[in-house]
């Protein structure tokens, strides 16, 4: 049996202003725990504090968020000005693995919207300071 053909996506994460960043659950496991340690060259169980809470589900572990201008709060990582992920070689395998398909949904609300507000950089969000 053959490789199996990567379907090409239909988006582009580098237009986006990392709506998935908002999500209030980007779960992590103990090697996306020990990934970051490595990277920040700290230990895991300071690494579990300093970036990770509890999660909603038993022994569930997500990633911390600050406040964010689009979107109320986002993941800890993100780059306010570029919108870019300040730790992509060591971000979470759930960051790397999202959308899981070849379209994302955001993606096409984002390019509608913008296409209807002639404005290549609006960010549409339901977030209501």
């Amino acid at each position: 049996m053959g490789k199996k053909k990567k379907l090409r996506v239909l988006y582009d994460c580098d237009v986006c202003p990392a709506y998935c960043c908002s999500y209030a659950r980007i779960i992590v496991d103990n090697k996306d725990i020990a990934r970051l340690a490595k990277y920040f060259g700290i230990s895991r169980k300071e690494a579990r504090k300093k970036f990770t809470k509890k999660g909603h589900e038993p022994g569930e572990r997500v990633l911390r968020h600050r406040k964010d201008e689009h979107y109320g709060t986002a993941c800890r990582f993100l780059d306010q000005e570029t919108r870019m992920c300040t730790i992509y070689e060591a971000r979470p395998a759930i960051c790397g693995d999202y959308p899981g398909l070849r379209k994302c949904g955001y993606y096409e609300f984002l390019k509608f919207e913008r296409m209807l507000q002639e404005d290549d950089e609006f960010v549409p969000t339901a977030y209501n300071p």
